[in-house]
């Protein structure tokens, strides 16, 4: 038996727009060219309509609340800022000046989240920074609220593990990453009811310029205290949840939480649709029992990096254990059913939440779900493999669909079979069927268009937003094949900020190693300014790298020699920088070589 829950329960929107001060008008957010980089105002067909037959309800509702933007009153002292990018950035008020949390995912955003502040509160200066977590929505704005270089007497924290964590999730498979980003959060798509109504747990990402001016404090431990300009603030590690380094913490004086992203309004990922490591639901709600007992009778207001704050001692109890539960029952039931040999896919189907969970508005499958959170926990512990010898080698997509559609009796045929299960209800399976006939006849238009329907039907039922995002996504592209709207990608200041191991991960995995095998060279770098050397190996097609004492030679001489400085090093990777005169011993040849091989456009400028 499946429940829901009511609509007549008005507390979200209440809780949604409690404490509201002010909005952005309009709420259009440009960057230093002019160019729109966030437009909250483009949601307001959500408030102006009742939800039409082109949206899930509860998605829509979720839509509304999130499109809410403004400044708002969190309690005495602390401030928020929604409705500018997809999370929220929150001000707490010090003696001197202020405490920014979550500077949002663009330097354009924060700037403007803090101006509208200050319209209202006077111009405080900046006294503090806080990183919640290690995910770029929750620092990518930090230059609009300090500037690169900002004195190292403010204080700016971040959870142990945060720089690591904030530069390396996207260096093996960014490219990769940021396809599937573009159909997770339909960034392609119009906004409209039969398009874009946003992402769960938010509306959107802002697409303009990403900073990151790196911690220079560290919390390393559940229970430490720090004062920042007269704030006293409690922290407690929560590694591993939703983010690989992320903390909560908690303003005795204030009696206001802040759970970071532990504890949304709706059920969050446990792999998100963009790719990203499996994360571990059983220590997410291991942890979730820690800030139950730590803070639930202590904290008058809850609030976080996405959606909206919660109130009273009961209620905060009850949204926290809600949560915790959540977790807990997908992990554990999923394992259980793991143990009697069903396969993730099978767990997925039978899978039903306890009825109290199912009935809790901010429990629901906004922006993960419990299908696609089943199968992660699956893949965590057991991986692709379903146990399945006929599963073992299959035909990639291509040779499999030309294999079905001749089985089939031809492509014309599988078309007519898939519109007969769609008019019949079974879009699921009449979307499998095209899948085949276009992996085999990529160009047949009748299939695509067929798809395109089948995946808009789809679409216009999920309450998942980034399952609906999805679905439309690949209803545009069957509709325009070949075509791909690439916005201008958002322009990424913090590439400096990645390690020199992180710098040269990155090269190894850009590497052509096909095209790469027949080299076979060293190259060994001095970075005068970090006081390190390193040497690069190409063999046999894979490109190694070792920290080295620089006079060390005793594994071979290398052919070429080169002293620079950090930042040269990252101009010259990002093929825009030239060697420095004088630098070098050997052939420099040797480096335009390497940099070719991992792409002509990051060959370096030249030699000076």
């Amino acid at each position: 038996m499946t429940f829901s829950p009511s609509f007549e329960d008005r507390t979200d929107f209440d809780n949604a727009t409690r404490g509201f001060i002010r909005a952005l008008k309009p709420c259009i957010i440009r960057n230093a060219d002019g160019r729109v980089v966030w437009n909250n105002d483009e949601y307001d067909f959500l408030h102006n309509t009742e939800c039409p037959a082109t949206a899930e309800p509860k998605l829509w509702r979720q839509g509304q609340l999130n499109s809410i933007q403004g400044l708002f009153q969190v309690t005495d002292g602390i401030y928020q800022v929604r409705g500018f990018d997809i999370s929220n950035m929150t001000v707490v008020e010090g003696e001197k000046g202020v405490i920014v949390i979550d500077p949002l995912t663009s330097v354009e955003c924060a700037a403007a989240a803090l101006a509208l502040y200050r319209g209202h509160r006077g111009d405080r200066p900046v006294t503090g920074l806080i990183y919640s977590h290690s995910h770029g929505d929750h620092f990518g704005g930090a230059q609009g609220v300090l500037q690169s270089g900002t004195s190292t007497s403010i204080p700016i924290i971040a959870p142990e593990g945060f720089m690591e964590e904030a530069t390396s999730e996207n260096i093996y498979v960014g490219e990769a990453m940021r396809r599937r980003a573009r159909c997770m959060y339909g960034v392609r798509l119009p906004k409209g009811p039969d398009g874009h109504i946003g992402c769960g747990l938010g509306m959107i990402t802002s697409s303009g310029t990403m900073s990151l001016i790196p911690p220079n404090v560290t919390i390393s431990h559940t229970g430490e205290e720090r004062t920042v300009d007269g704030v006293r603030i409690e922290f407690q590690m929560v590694p591993g949840t939703e983010a690989p380094a992320e903390m909560n913490f908690y303003f005795p004086e204030r009696k206001a939480l802040c759970i970071a992203e532990c504890a949304t309004h709706c059920l969050h990922n446990v792999l998100t649709l963009r790719g990203a490591l499996v994360r571990d639901a059983k220590a997410w709600a291991r942890y979730l029992d820690e800030t139950a007992v730590l803070y639930g009778q202590r904290a008058d207001v809850l609030f976080a990096g996405h959606n909206w704050p919660t109130w009273g001692r009961d209620e905060i109890v009850k949204f926290i254990s809600e949560q915790r539960d959540l977790y807990a029952y997908l992990h554990d039931q999923t394992v259980r059913m793991m143990n009697t040999g069903l396969t993730g896919i099978e767990i997925a189907e039978r899978f039903t939440l306890p009825p109290a969970l199912q009935m809790a508005w901010h429990a629901q499958g906004y922006y993960g779900s419990v299908s696609h959170n089943v199968k992660a926990i699956y893949q965590r512990y057991l991986g692709w493999f379903d146990g399945n010898p006929a599963h073992l080698w299959e035909y990639p997509p291509a040779e499999a669909g030309q294999r079905y559609v001749d089985c089939m009796g031809g492509v014309d045929e599988v078309v007519r079979k898939a519109r007969e299960y769609a008019n019949n209800g079974d879009v699921r399976f009449a979307v499998t069927l095209l899948g085949h006939a276009i992996a085999a006849h990529p160009e047949h238009k009748e299939s695509r268009l067929e798809l395109a329907s089948a995946y808009k039907k789809l679409a216009y039922g999920c309450e998942n937003a980034t399952w609906r995002n999805f679905y439309l996504s690949g209803a545009q592209d069957m509709y325009s094949p070949g075509r791909r709207d690439n916005p201008e990608p958002p322009k990424n200041e913090y590439r400096a900020a990645l390690s020199v191991e992180q710098l040269f991960t990155l090269l190894s995995v850009e590497l052509d190693g096909p095209r790469a095998v027949g080299e076979s060279f060293m190259i060994d770098l001095h970075l005068a300014d970090k006081k390190e050397s390193w040497r690069l190996i190409l063999s046999n097609g894979a490109l190694t790298y070792r920290m080295t004492k620089s006079q060390d030679r005793s594994m071979g001489t290398s052919g070429l020699r080169l002293t620079l400085t950090k930042n040269e090093l990252v101009q010259i990777l990002n093929g825009r920088g030239a060697i420095p005169d004088n630098s070098a011993e050997g052939d420099v040849g040797l480096l335009f070589k390497l940099m070719k091989l991992v792409g002509a456009s990051k060959t370096p400028a030249s030699v000076l």
